[in-house]
């Protein structure tokens, strides 16, 4: 861990020191920021249907107290404030609010879901406070003329959609497609990409579409009625693992055949496709960017075995092989690049003005050939994907890298 934590400060040092910004003289710092401690906030759902994506809170906190116990960034301790909002969205607002006005944070990180984020996305920019690297899909979100200080951490749901569709014409162009979405910004947001990817194609391609709350217990009927349209292809737009497994299943069970797509999200090997059962989801075909410490395909790699390690130090009581915890500990590091690229002039100004100048930036955890890139005027922060497909072990690699266009 030490040596990757090394290597990836050594990067950090040099872009830092190649920047205007990385101050060599006066200290200038904005709210939250002393000589000793930077202080960030987020909302994470700790509790509700949602609680299962909280472990990547658990992990941003575990990340930056390793970051801390190693010195912190430019001297300075992180201090990160993880609040519950339930996945609530008014709740989301309450405990920003709170973070921003009451404990006076210099930036909110990594808030996570579109529905949260969107739902403090003006009021975050109205008050120019950092939104950076939000756990979130919507590309209502990728907006820098009305929402200049909000960033993301993903490549947007619809471009998501987009990559599958593109896919699917290239490998099942007959194909008849059910489509099953949370309903919500972010799944419909899949929903629209992967209609807008089949292009004139898919209103002759789509044959059922059916939504789903996160409220559901089951998704069982909304299966039943795609099976019923003919569909031979499903999509599950949606992130959230527990019911992507119930609908793998429940599609064993049934004895029925489709052609699997899944989001990256909610692909887990162990998280979502043990749940469901692996004899069921083999051929699931899904897109990645990043490697699943769940995945045996990754086991050896230098990386991952990082991030074990890690996981067995500073978060011992959380399962390493859970994929979800991988997206805080990559989240994690990317905002220690930006602070570290800061120097000693953390002003919110600044700040967003690193979160906004990325080029080419290879996290250790991102497949090979997948960077990171992030202009003012571009915020989609990585457009490339490695198109995948589970084998009843591992998922292998179709193809190569795949760029998707659009979404600007």
């Amino acid at each position: 861990m030490n040596k990757l934590i090394t290597l990836v400060t050594l990067v950090t040092l040099t872009a830092a020191a190649a920047s205007p910004s990385f101050a060599q003289g006066e200290k200038k710092y904005g709210p939250g920021v002393t000589d000793t401690e930077i202080k960030l906030g987020q909302t994470m759902p700790y509790s509700g249907p949602a609680s299962s994506l909280s472990l990547i809170g658990k992990v941003e906190v575990a990340y930056f107290k390793m970051i801390n116990a190693q010195g912190g960034v430019n001297g300075r301790k992180i201090n990160l404030l993880s609040l519950d909002d339930g996945f609530n969205p008014a709740k989301t607002v309450e405990q920003t609010r709170k973070l921003v006005e009451g404990e006076e944070v210099l930036a909110i990180f990594s808030t996570e879901g579109s529905a949260p984020n969107l739902a403090i996305a003006k009021y975050m920019n109205s008050k120019k406070v950092p939104q950076l690297l939000g756990q979130a899909g919507s590309p209502k979100l990728i907006d820098p003329v009305n929402l200049p200080w909000t960033t993301t951490f993903y490549t947007t749901s619809s471009l998501e959609g987009k990559q599958l569709a593109t896919f699917l014409l290239e490998t099942k162009a007959d194909a008849k497609v059910g489509i099953i979405y949370q309903n919500d910004d972010n799944g419909k947001s899949y929903l629209e990409g992967m209609k807008a990817g089949l292009g004139e194609k898919g209103v002759r391609m789509v044959v059922k579409e059916v939504g789903f709350d996160l409220s559901y217990p089951t998704i069982d009927s909304q299966i039943l009625s795609i099976q019923a349209a003919g569909a031979d292809t499903i999509f599950f737009a949606t992130t959230t693992p527990k019911f992507v497994a119930q609908g793998i299943r429940k599609i064993g069970e049934l004895g029925w055949k489709p052609l699997m797509l899944l989001t990256f999200p909610a692909s887990s090997i162990e998280t979502t496709l043990k749940p469901a059962g692996l004899e069921h989801a083999i051929g699931a075909v899904t897109s990645i960017y990043s490697k699943d410490p769940g995945d045996p395909k990754w086991r050896d790699d230098p990386a991952v075995q990082d991030y074990y390690k890690f996981m067995k130090e500073w978060a011992p009581g959380e399962p390493p092989t859970d994929s979800t915890g991988r997206i805080g500990y990559i989240a994690a590091q990317m905002m220690v690049e930006i602070l570290m690229r800061c120097g000693d002039d953390l002003t919110r100004e600044n700040l967003l003005y690193h979160a906004t100048h990325i080029k080419d930036f290879q996290i250790p955890m991102f497949v090979s050939g997948i960077k990171i890139n992030v202009t003012p005027e571009d915020r989609v922060p990585w457009r490339q994907a490695q198109m995948v497909r589970f084998d009843g072990r591992s998922y292998e690699f179709i193809g190569g890298i795949v760029t998707a266009p659009g979404d600007k």
